[in-house]
């Protein structure tokens, strides 16, 4: 944790002059999807806004936004935390993004499109690969999503899966395996990624469709076995 603060204390100079809850959400959100903050973690409000160097009722107001996008909880009297998961949270999760990235795909126009983000997430995840950085092999893969729909070229997209993507790193936290999990998709992604920079765009839809609902599968057994829920 006390790692996390120090890093946390980096991204001060990202607020600027005008420190705002938005900026400071934007800031967590990023953390918690990068995974620096698991479920169920309690979010100290004196040591994260001695972090980022902001008041109190900004911090609180951040908080707010984030319990907004269901990726914090407020227990009365016992603080805020990182929220955990339930099996149902997880198929929402892969039901919206099975509706939004099959949808960008379908909506690309003429090849060829631009799939340098795309193909710069498959190049980190190979590099995660190659030191046995799981965690890092997982941040990768949701860069990779990220990139897919940003080919939408929508901020109303954009914004809307980040707060999705940012829930699916709470779900992968509960994975007792990350490189069973994240591995086999580094493969997955090249061949997409191929697919696309072929112009072939409905098979590359189909693919997609595939591998989310596979994804899907997977995470939902491990939290059936690991949290208890569903089945």
């Amino acid at each position: 944790m006390a790692e996390h603060l120090r890093e946390l204390a980096d991204d001060r100079a990202l607020l600027g002059r005008t420190s705002t809850a938005e900026r400071v959400s934007d800031i967590l959100r990023s953390r918690i999807s990068e995974g620096y903050f698991p479920p169920g973690t309690r979010l100290s409000e004196d040591s994260i806004g001695g972090a980022l160097g902001v008041s109190r009722n900004t911090l609180r107001e951040a908080f707010r936004l984030l319990t907004h996008e269901r990726l914090l909880v407020h227990e009365l009297n016992r603080g805020v935390f990182v929220r955990v998961l339930t099996v149902e949270d997880v198929e929402d999760i892969y039901r919206t993004r099975r509706l939004v990235e099959c949808a960008v795909v379908r909506g690309l126009g003429e090849p060829p499109y631009a799939l340098e983000e795309v193909a710069g997430a498959v190049a980190e995840g190979r590099r995660a690969a190659r030191k046995s950085d799981w965690k890092a092999l997982g941040t990768s893969n949701i860069h990779f999503h990220r990139a897919l729909v940003a080919l939408a070229g929508s901020e109303r997209t954009d914004e809307l899966m980040r707060s999705v993507f940012a829930e699916l790193r709470l779900a992968f936290h509960v994975v007792d395996d990350p490189r069973g999990l994240h591995e086999p998709y580094l493969a997955r992604n090249q061949q997409l990624l191929q697919t696309l920079q072929e112009g072939r765009r409905d098979e590359a839809e189909q693919q997609l469709a595939v591998y989310l609902d596979e994804s899907l599968e997977r995470v939902v057994e491990v939290y059936r076995r690991r949290v208890g829920q569903g089945a």
